[in-house]
């Protein structure tokens, strides 16, 4: 909780001044800026309004060159999942000011979400040349694992946690490591790099999570269900309360898991409510869990808005649940184009190389999924052994 005391304080403290001194625009774009991080801390959508009108309220006062303010709209878009307006401020904050790093940081992640991926790259270099230290080492790992480079990735993070002083940044980079671990199927190591995270800040949720999830794949169900539930109860992000949702039916609590995703829609409504579109996280709770031809207009809408990898996977499995194979398998090869080894997208692409009777590459694709993680689901990994062993 140390990490959101001290951004309590500063919020309170730039009010403060603002009651003093309501022209200063420089503070306005801060005080933005810290709702926006808010918000991200706490999953608390309601804070984006706050933010919106605190960088408009900055680009009113200082119309030109206001690189902080259109620094903090682009991370406020990005946060409501408007990627394409996010690259928008972050391009007019670089042209503004070319030497000013947060912008790149903005850049970086928009284009990534667009799935421009020559661009992301470009923008983790620029980033790496103007400021080499967390913020840029930790996306330029993230742009290496999508491209299947997990040694290089693990490289970028391991320079990270050396440059990282804060324990903020330090517990970010101990849980991006972790992460790297269980997505090999390294659960213990991962483990032990969940709980390292959570001695350098008790308060950094996500390794909680990461704690759940790592103790799901060795077995640990029990201690895996209460983790979650400790997460979710801090951070009710939908991520979150899917995987709770789907480990309590994968252990035969149907009555627990429709409660958890019934708290997803509620969270989903109130973020749509204060301006976040985000019809991914929606669309791969309708495929599995709902009606699939409403996740496929869903994820078809978020397709049109930013042709992701992650969108590409969600949307080929939704058409599979729907029987579209024939066109599930070319968002299913977009997914994988440009390397990531990613499981599920491995289990997604070889149920559909199945259902259209593609016996050897359904073999590969499951054979991969289950290789590079053997427990990398726990609702799917058993369905991905059942198909293996029908194939055979």
């Amino acid at each position: 909780m140390e990490r959101r005391g001290s951004l309590d304080t500063a919020i309170a403290k730039d009010q403060q001044h603002l009651q003093t001194l309501p022209g200063d625009a420089a503070v306005w774009a801060r005080l933005g800026a810290e709702y926006v991080e808010q918000a991200r801390l706490t999953a608390d959508s309601s804070y984006y309004p706050k933010a919106e009108q605190a960088l408009r309220r900055s680009t009113s006062l200082q119309p030109d060159g206001n690189v902080e303010a259109l620094t903090g709209l682009g991370a406020l878009t990005n946060a409501r999942h408007e990627f394409a307006l996010a690259r928008r401020y972050a391009e007019q904050a670089i042209a503004a000011a070319p030497a000013h790093w947060p912008a790149y940081a903005v850049l970086v992640d928009a284009r990534t979400q667009l799935g421009d991926d020559a661009g992301a790259t470009d923008a983790v270099q620029q980033l790496l040349d103007l400021r080499p230290g967390t913020a840029s080492f930790t996306r330029a790992a993230y742009d290496l694992e999508q491209h299947g480079r997990t040694d290089d990735a693990r490289t970028a993070l391991t320079r990270a946690l050396q440059d990282a002083f804060a324990p903020s940044d330090r517990a970010f980079c101990c849980y991006q490591l972790a992460e790297l671990d269980l997505a090999r199927g390294r659960a213990d190591d991962a483990l032990a790099g969940y709980r390292q995270t959570l001695d350098i800040d008790p308060s950094y949720t996500p390794a909680l999570a990461g704690t759940a999830r790592a103790e799901a794949a060795i077995g640990r169900t029990d201690d895996a269900i209460t983790h979650y539930t400790q997460a979710t109860a801090k951070l009710p992000l939908p991520q979150y309360l899917l995987e709770l949702g789907e480990l309590q039916e994968a252990v035969g609590h149907p009555e627990k898991a429709t409660e958890q995703y019934r708290l997803l829609a509620a969270e989903q409504h109130l973020a749509a409510a204060n301006g976040v579109v985000d019809d991914l996280s929606l669309g791969q709770y309708q495929a599995d869990h709902g009606a699939a031809p409403e996740a496929v207009r869903l994820l078809r809408a978020e397709w049109d808005r930013r042709q992701n990898v992650l969108v590409a996977d969600a949307l080929a499995w939704a058409l599979h649940r729907t029987g579209a194979n024939s066109e599930a398998l070319t968002y299913a090869d977009k997914a994988l184009a440009h390397g990531w080894n990613n499981p599920l997208f491995l289990y997604h692409r070889g149920e559909i190389h199945k259902a259209l009777g593609h016996t050897n590459q359904a073999r590969t694709d499951l054979t991969r999924a289950l290789t590079l993680n053997p427990a990398f689901d726990p609702l799917r990994v058993p369905l991905a052994h059942r198909s293996l062993a029908g194939l055979q």
